[in-house]
Formats: C-alpha cells, sequence, structure tokens
C-alpha cells in the first residue's frame, strides 16, 4: 500500500546517503594515498547496496494491480529525480550536465549536485591516486573538465590492464584488506 512503499522509498533514501557517505569517505582517503582505508569503506558500500537491493524486494511481492492501486500518489516522480540518487551517480562518475535544471527550484540540493559534478569522482581520484604512485597515466586523464562524462581512453585501460597483470607486484601489500 501506500504507507509501506513511501517507507520504503525514505528508508532507501537514508540508504542512498550512507552510500554517498562511505564513497565520499574513500575519496578523501584516496586523495591522501590511503588506499586500504579507501577499499574498507568500499566494502561498507558493497554491504549497504546489498541491504538496498534486498529492501526492494518486498515490492516483489506485490501484483501489477496492487502496485497500480497506488502508483498514482506519486504522479510523474520516479526514484530517478532524487538528487541523493543524482549525487551518487556523480560521484560514481555518472556525470550529465542536463540534469542540472531540473533542480533549479531546489537552490540547496543544486549547490550539492553542482559541486558533485564539477568534482573529481570516485574513478578520476583513483586515477590520480595511481599517478602519483609513478603509474603512467595520461596527463589529460587527471587534469580535465570533471563536469564531462569521461571518455574511453586506451592508455589508461593499459595502465589499468599492467596492474590486473602483475598481481604480484601491484597487490600484494592489499591482499589483507
Amino acid at each position: 500500500d501506500v504507507c509501506s512503499s513511501d517507507l520504503q522509498h525514505q528508508v532507501a533514501e537514508l540508504w542512498i546517503k550512507l552510500v554517498i557517505h562511505e564513497v565520499c569517505g574513500a575519496i578523501n582517503y584516496m586523495r591522501q594515498d590511503r588506499l586500504p582505508e579507501a577499499v574498507k569503506n568500499l566494502a561498507r558500500v558493497r554491504q549497504i547496496q546489498s541491504q538496498l537491493y534486498n529492501q526492494w524486494q518486498v515490492l516483489d511481492t506485490l501484483t501489477p494491480s496492487e502496485y497500480a492501486e497506488f502508483r498514482h500518489v506519486f504522479g510523474k516522480a520516479s526514484g530517478f529525480q532524487s538528487a541523493q540518487y543524482r549525487i551518487l551517480e556523480f560521484v560514481l562518475g555518472n556525470k550529465s550536465r542536463r540534469m542540472m535544471p531540473y533542480y533549479e527550484h531546489q537552490p540547496d540540493w543544486y549547490a550539492k549536485l553542482d559541486e558533485a559534478l564539477n568534482s573529481p569522482s570516485l574513478y578520476d581520484e583513483f586515477l590520480m591516486h595511481l599517478a602519483r604512485r609513478g603509474m603512467p597515466v595520461p596527463e589529460r586523464a587527471i587534469n580535465r573538465d570533471f563536469s564531462l562524462q569521461r571518455e574511453d581512453d586506451e592508455d589508461v585501460v593499459a595502465v589499468l590492464r599492467s596492474i590486473y597483470e602483475d598481481r604480484h607486484k601491484y597487490w600484494s601489500r592489499y591482499e589483507t584488506c
């Protein structure tokens, strides 16, 4: 019914807020080259995502007609219109300036979204970490307009491939995480 669906939405927003907190924590650790701590934050994110996914399985118990009985309450709204959901997308690297006008009527959220849009994503910070560690990450991959969607870069792929292919050289110090 409407009450349980509304409650699920509120709980989902809380989980998303916690995911954002943990991802931002991982980003801050990465900026300090504290990769084991960043990995620990991301392990928590994985567990939170599992909880979030399992929460929505409750809605799987509804038939389409039962869901249709209260869907009208949400109007045209969807989870994709959640400002926190957008922030999460931005900090994870899925950047899209075209989404910003939807939040202009909410100045506080707009400012948070704008900051997330223009800041390096988790992936960007990881590439900068690799560059500081002496990996040949191309300059164009780390000094760029962070508000734009990242383009594929074969030179970045080559760096990541070299790390994955030489586990003993690059991974051994992190295996206790």
